[in-house]
């Protein structure tokens, strides 16, 4: 395959020439030919274009590097950056014995021109073939030397978690570059538990058809979190069709990778009407720390792009400080690599030589032997240019990879924080955080708060219902009883209700969209069952349920229910009767037994007094009459606390005391007893709770529909005779009010929820008893469909 492609390679660079550079015998050479390999005709080209030569006009001049050596650089241009047609550019920079190149300008032609590198064991350094998957293990020659993209999508991934959206867009150019970062942030939003729910690709030179055509899909889809990532040639046609088709307003979210960083920067001021059309983008710029080498060179770009750009200004970016670095890091490396006694030596490859044919001129591709070495050197560089430090990692990666995330406002940006691989999300620039301990923790991560599309400062919910989803069916069970509940709206297909509210609630508060319609379950004459309502959803029939359904063992068995939002247990509900009051009412605070009781102590503590004080007390001596006299008649003056007799023993001062406090609270009990009978209406009934029901022979009536029956009959063991099926509250309360013996019911038993609602209007019947089931209402979904199974992605997410 290797033979083919250099067939190829040759046939498309016939005619070349050896243009060769004949090196001195001794060790450094007087000049080392470098190649640059970019579009000079873009915005980007003559960024990087000017910086490479700002970066050897003050290397040459400063022999503190490479002594008197001179770096000459061979700027190719790539005018075919999309791939294929590169390799005959490259190859003719190849030709010219050069020990490395800058460049190329896409992942696309990495990913081909690598190979290429690896034969000829030329270093190929790129900082803008930012692909996750050009790792240094494939391509040992490709040498990365800004951030790949794996850490822009990790800051992405980051920044969704941050604000709690679950699911994103991903809308990229169907490449290598866009392919293969989106693959990186599907990975790391799956560490957060997030998602993408819908790729949205477009060929790499796509039409304004296509692009509205693939925005259109977007549109329809439900997350409304979505990230761009493309090249600096497109971002601008993307975000001017995506303002026409109306989606830059509220409710949108837009994630823009490092490419619209990239275009805002190199063409400040800003192009007319561009930001208008972009307000509330966020998007991340490779951070670069402030320093007295950035500013010295910042000051200084007006002048070197003089000249250069026509009537347009182009403005510094991180792409022209990455290319002035990777300069200066290429002379470090070459500098170490001479003071090491190398020397730049080439020779023929002999796998070349196995490819014969008199036009493919062969003998102008040669191999750097010192290749390995001078790679060696690069990956042990440690400087510190104007991006702050360049040094690598054990895994080749450059060290301190951060970005700073930005928000598109008015006719600029703003910062509203940064990211890094240290520390995560933070308003604080990286550099203020490295020296203290990492805190990854939900709680440690801070942003500025965002002006959002729409001018709004609300967070996006970030989902709406989709257009091109399936609709899950949600039973909803038409009872003729208690609409407070769930009831349908009548002559339309909506309803309403607590329950419906409940659920509508809770919807709103999920991360991500459930498309629904109700349908609704009953034929308007009876009370529908909920069991069966539960056992249609097993047979696909509808995909959940919502309204006043109990959570049963029996149901729970079939379906899943959610928590319960009311808890609502069955109760007896009876009429009651009013007690009127009589003369002997001041009896009823205490029972005959509670009276005797009372009695028997006053004549107990009496006795107990007289024989304790009746020695040592005149008040306690004389004819026995008298004595019996006196100590009944202190006995019972106690209750009011107006006993004359002193008493003067211990002991007999201690009972005193001891039976003035059982007095007390006597009094305190009766009096409020009294009371309450006096003032408040009393009411009896002879169902006494649901004992009372099993163990009588009258009538009783459910709700339609109801679980009560089953769970009278099977649970209680109440005869099913007796049970008698009721449709509405009323039908109920007429029941009640007739009694067993008029054709009527004697207790009417259903759950506390409704119970409260039916007895809100009738006072002539009451709760007997405390509930006798712990159940509640929930909603219902098979195996969690309502949840996760319709949330829609696409075949190629």
């Amino acid at each position: 395959m290797l033979k083919v492609w250099f067939l190829v390679f040759i046939v498309l660079s016939n005619g070349f020439s050896s243009t060769g550079q004949d090196m001195h015998n001794s060790t450094v050479p007087d000049v080392v030919n470098i190649g640059a390999l970019f579009n000079y005709n873009t915005t980007f080209g003559r960024t990087v274009k000017i910086a490479i030569r700002a970066a050897l006009e003050e290397l040459n001049a400063n022999p503190s590097i490479l002594g008197k050596t001179h770096l000459n650089v061979i700027l190719q241009e790539d005018s075919k950056y999309r791939g294929f047609l590169s390799i005959s550019e490259v190859l003719q920079v190849a030709t010219k014995h050069t020990v490395a190149i800058i460049g190329p300008q896409s992942a696309v032609t990495a990913h081909v021109i690598s190979h290429i590198a690896n034969e000829l064991q030329v270093p190929l350094l790129s900082f803008s073939a930012l692909d996750p998957t050009l790792s240094s293990l494939q391509f040992p020659f490709f040498i990365r030397t800004s951030h790949s993209d794996l850490y822009v999508m990790t800051a992405i991934a980051d920044f969704v978690d941050y604000y709690g959206w679950k699911d994103v867009i991903a809308f990229y150019v169907d490449d290598d570059s866009g392919r293969n970062g989106i693959e990186a942030l599907g990975d790391k939003l799956a560490e957060k538990r997030c998602r993408i729910s819908y790729k949205a690709p477009m060929s790499p030179e796509p039409t304004d058809e296509e692009i509205t055509n693939v925005l259109v899909q977007v549109a329809l889809a439900e997350s409304r979190v979505i990230v761009v990532h493309v090249n600096i040639f497109l971002g601008r046609k993307v975000f001017d069709i995506a303002k026409s088709l109306g989606m830059m307003g509220s409710g949108y979210v837009w994630l823009a990778t490092t490419f619209l960083s990239g275009i805002l920067e190199m063409n400040t001021p800003f192009p007319a009407g561009f930001t208008n059309n972009i307000q509330g983008v966020i998007t991340f710029r490779v951070y670069t720390p402030d320093s007295e080498l950035k500013r010295r060179f910042a000051s200084k770009w007006k002048n070197l792009t003089q000249g250069e750009t026509a009537n347009d200004p182009l403005g510094l970016s991180a792409l022209g400080l990455y290319a002035y670095d990777t300069v200066y890091a290429l002379a470090h490396a070459l500098d170490a690599f001479f003071k090491q006694g190398n020397r730049i030596t080439f020779s023929k490859d002999p796998k070349l030589s196995l490819l014969h044919g008199d036009n493919l001129g062969l003998d102008t591709l040669n191999i750097f032997n010192e290749g390995n070495l001078l790679r060696r050197s690069i990956y042990e560089v440690n400087m510190t240019g104007v991006t702050g430090t360049f040094r690598y990692t054990s895994d080749r990666d450059l060290v301190n990879p951060s970005y700073e995330i930005m928000n598109v406002v008015g006719t600029g940006f703003r910062s509203i924080g940064y990211w890094s691989n240290y520390s995560g999300l933070s308003v604080d620039p990286p550099e203020a955080l490295s020296s203290k301990p990492a805190n990854n923790s939900r709680a440690g991560k801070m942003l500025r708060p965002v002006i959002w599309p729409g001018d709004t400062t609300k967070k996006p919910r970030g989902w709406v219902f989709p257009n091109n989803g399936r609709l899950l069916k949600i039973g909803v069970p038409k009872s003729i009883s208690y609409h407070e509940f769930v009831s349908q709206v009548p002559g339309t297909d909506t309803f309403e209700g607590f329950c419906i509210e409940v659920f509508l609630a809770a919807v709103n508060l999920l991360p991500y969209a459930v498309p629904y319609k109700f349908i609704p379950f009953g034929d308007d004459h009876s009370n529908p069952s909920a069991t069966e309502l539960v056992r249609l959803i097993t047979t696909g029939e509808f995909d959940g349920a919502v309204g006043d359904i109990t959570i049963t063992t029996e149901r729970t068995k079939m379906v899943d229910f959610t928590q319960p939002y009311i808890e609502s247990g069955l109760v007896v509900v009876a009429p009651v009767k009013k007690t009127d009051s009589n003369a002997w009412a001041f009896l009823a605070p205490f029972t005959p037994m509670m009276w005797a009781v009372t009695a028997i102590f006053f004549l107990f503590v009496g006795a107990v007094v007289w024989i304790l004080e009746h020695r040592v007390n005149d008040d306690f001596r004389g004819p026995p009459k008298q004595q019996i006299v006196t100590t009944l008649w202190f006995s019972f003056s106690t209750m009011f606390f107006s006993q004359k007799e002193n008493t003067v023993s211990t002991l007999g001062r201690f009972v005193l005391i001891i039976w003035l406090f059982v007095v007390l609270i006597v009094n305190s009990s009766y009096t409020a007893s009294l009371t309450s009978i006096l003032t408040v209406q009393q009411l009896s009934s002879p169902i006494k709770g649901i004992e009372s029901l099993v163990n009588g022979k009258d009538p009783i009536g459910y709700t339609q529909g109801s679980f009560a029956k089953n769970y009278l009959i099977e649970e209680i063991g109440i005869n099913e005779s007796r049970l008698v099926a009721l449709n509405t509250p009323e039908e109920a309360a007429n029941a009640l009010k007739k009694g067993p013996h008029d054709g009527g019911i004697c207790a009417y038993i259903d759950e506390r929820a409704y119970m409260e609602l039916f007895l809100s209007t009738r006072c002539d019947f009451t709760v007997i008893g405390q509930e006798f089931t712990r159940d509640g209402w929930g909603f219902v979904s098979l195996s969690t469909r309502l949840s996760v199974s319709n949330r829609p992605v696409n075949s190629n997410s």
